[in-house]
């Protein structure tokens, strides 16, 4: 393994080790998951060819055929249809953006306006939020999950106040969703550029290496703000070019739709610690 490549997995794993060793989970465990994944993606890599050998895939993960062979057996066994897990997390995220975002949700001064539960037409509710946010599933279902989240309260007039501007998960179950999505697509991303596109995307972070502790007491909740509005300001844009929404009435032609996720982040350890 080339040195630059072997200090790179070094970093990136330490976290996830320690991480791993406090919540009681070994090397053995470990290692088998990473066999599946190694297979798993092995197989998505030669998608496109006649049925790769097992031969092939044992060359190109370095496990032995037999394992391959079970492995690949496994992974092909049909598997009962799973609802997706981010589906409620990512409906209520995006019922808080499009809240914080559509001008029709926010008064004169750009916050976000209270919303009547039920609307009778007269008053702006949070099905027309939903209707917005192109989220089809009743209103209960998110309000409850706002609600849990403490993302809303909910007055004595029936209406619903934004508290927060982002909607950030409770449990502990769903906040390791959050972070496999965000990590994921972040690694993914930094990989994106190693690769040497002509077409990088964003990577930008700043760092200090001495500020003393209790300065940074104030500017915590300052950077915080700041991200809020970066994100609040982003996907502003997004709606208001309309490149956000997607007309229900039309089937995109196939690979015309695209995701992203643009995040921001913020760590701080003692100077000594370095990563």
């Amino acid at each position: 393994m080339e040195p630059d490549l072997e200090t790179m997995l070094r970093r990136v794993l330490r976290p996830l080790i320690t991480y791993l060793m406090r919540r009681g989970i070994g090397y053995i465990a470990m290692r088998d998951l990473l066999k599946r994944i190694f297979v798993e993606e092995a197989l998505k890599a030669h998608a496109g060819d006649e049925a790769a050998t097992d031969s092939q895939i044992s060359l190109v993960t370095g496990i032995n055929r037999r394992e391959v062979k079970r492995l690949r057996e496994e992974t092909t066994r049909p598997a009962p249809p799973e609802r997706d897990p981010m589906a409620g997390i990512n409906m209520a995220a995006r019922a808080v953006a499009t809240w914080v975002s559509a001008p029709a949700f926010r008064n004169a001064a750009g916050e976000p306006s209270p919303l009547a539960v039920h609307g009778d037409g007269s008053t702006t509710s949070f099905d027309d939020l939903l209707r917005a946010a192109k989220i089809d599933v009743r209103a209960r279902t998110v309000i409850e999950e706002l609600l849990r989240a403490g993302v809303v309260e909910q007055d004595t007039d029936d209406r619903l106040r934004l508290l927060r501007p982002t909607y950030t998960p409770a449990a502990p179950r769903e906040k390791m969703l959050f972070l496999a999505s965000n990590v994921s697509d972040h690694l993914r991303s930094a990989f994106h550029n190693l690769s040497g596109s002509d077409t990088p995307f964003i990577e930008r972070a700043l760092f200090h290496n001495a500020i003393r502790a209790d300065r940074l007491d104030a500017a915590r909740p300052i950077l915080a703000d700041m991200a809020d509005r970066l994100l609040r300001q982003a996907n502003e844009r997004l709606m208001d070019s309309n490149l956000a929404n997607t007309d229900a009435q039309t089937t995109p032609a196939a690979g015309s739709l695209r995701r992203l996720r643009l995040g921001v982040y913020y760590y701080e350890t003692d100077s000594e610690d370095r990563p």
